[in-house]
């Protein structure tokens, strides 16, 4: 593996530059290619964005915590998971703001990204639940973890029942963006959509892992606590992918594959956990966190829970042309990293 301490730090920050620029190529081209796959299969922008694009723009975070765990470091494992799903559901308000013509959560209305959102606190309470139970493992892994990739197929299931069967419906209002296929997508060749996407999300992954070991290497420098680390530097790098893929949907008409993006890739990422456990050699990793990750976990759960209120509030217009939902996920979090901060 790339010992990346051997190099100069001008020579990190131009492979981190190098890498976040592929990340951009990548993530725009394959923004495009899941609307077409979305219309192509007939599945929807919101289930597309949480089983495809979520996933595929994960896959570095997935590596990060995987790496983390396996080399000892619990603290950070989890907090790179969780702290990816605080971080993410931001880059949510930044797609919010490159739309122009009404609140993204009002635009994006969908009955199939409420219920990611339900899921993802379902799934976010689940490693709660393990924390505080007797430490108990299987050949070192917590049946929490089994629990957890159950539950996330499950809710996946149920995600899909909502689109084929809705029992809800949002109101239509001019500034709604329905999620209709287009010509293109339809006549699209399904084999060439699936090489695409696999090529994109090769390159998107490659490129986020460097850029999280880059910004693991420069945040060491620093001092900092594994929490700080893991919740802000490696979540937010590896989440870059996310940031992309959301707001080159926005920019294509794309909007409820946008806010799938997020919501589908926010409940992938719980199963980081699941994947850091079966690496983490010394017990159950539940058990191995302090009450610093439990914050981040929890200030998941709350963004999470303020960005459905927006969603089933659907507000048209709020401050700087962004709902309060947005405004508050901003608040909470740019709070909470200052708490993390002062107290890592």
């Amino acid at each position: 593996m790339i010992d990346f301490q051997e190099f100069p730090i001008w020579v990190n920050f131009l492979i981190f530059a190098g890498a976040s620029g592929a990340i951009f190529y990548s993530g725009v081209r394959i923004a495009k290619v899941a609307d077409r796959l979305a219309d192509r299969l007939g599945l929807g922008e919101a289930l597309t964005g949480a089983i495809f694009l979520g996933a595929s723009t994960s896959l570095s975070g997935l590596v990060t915590s995987f790496t983390a765990a396996a080399d000892g470091y619990a603290e950070l494992a989890v907090s790179n998971a969780a702290g990816g799903i605080a971080a993410q559901t931001v880059f949510l308000t930044i797609a919010d703001m490159a739309y122009k013509k009404a609140n993204l959560e009002h635009a994006a209305a969908s009955a199939e990204n409420i219920m990611q959102g339900i899921l993802l606190i379902g799934l976010l309470s689940i490693p709660l639940l393990a924390f505080s139970t007797p430490d108990f493992h299987l050949y070192g892994i917590h049946p929490a973890s089994v629990f957890l990739l159950a539950a996330y197929l499950f809710g996946i299931r149920q995600v899909a029942l909502t689109r084929q069967h809705p029992m809800w419906r949002p109101h239509w209002t001019p500034q709604t963006k329905k999620d209709t296929p287009d010509q293109a997508g339809l006549n699209a060749s399904l084999n060439r959509l699936c090489i695409q996407l696999i090529v994109f999300a090769s390159i998107l992954s490659a490129s986020g892992w460097l850029v999280a070991r880059n910004a693991i290497t420069i945040s060491e420098q620093t001092g900092l606590s594994q929490t700080f680390v893991g919740g802000f530097f490696t979540a937010v790098s590896t989440s870059l992918p996310e940031l992309v893929t959301a707001v080159a949907a926005v920019r294509q008409g794309a909007l409820t594959l946008a806010v799938g993006d997020i919501m589908g890739g926010n409940a992938f990422d719980t199963l980081f956990l699941a994947v850091a456990d079966v690496a983490y050699r010394e017990g159950s990793i539940y058990h191995r966190i302090a009450s610093e990750q439990v914050f981040i976990i929890a200030l998941g759960i709350l963004l999470t829970a303020v960005l459905l209120m927006g969603l089933v509030r659907r507000e048209k217009w709020g401050i700087a042309n962004i709902g309060f939902e947005s405004f508050l996920i901003v608040a909470l979090y740019l709070l909470a990293l200052a708490l993390l901060f002062l107290t890592g």
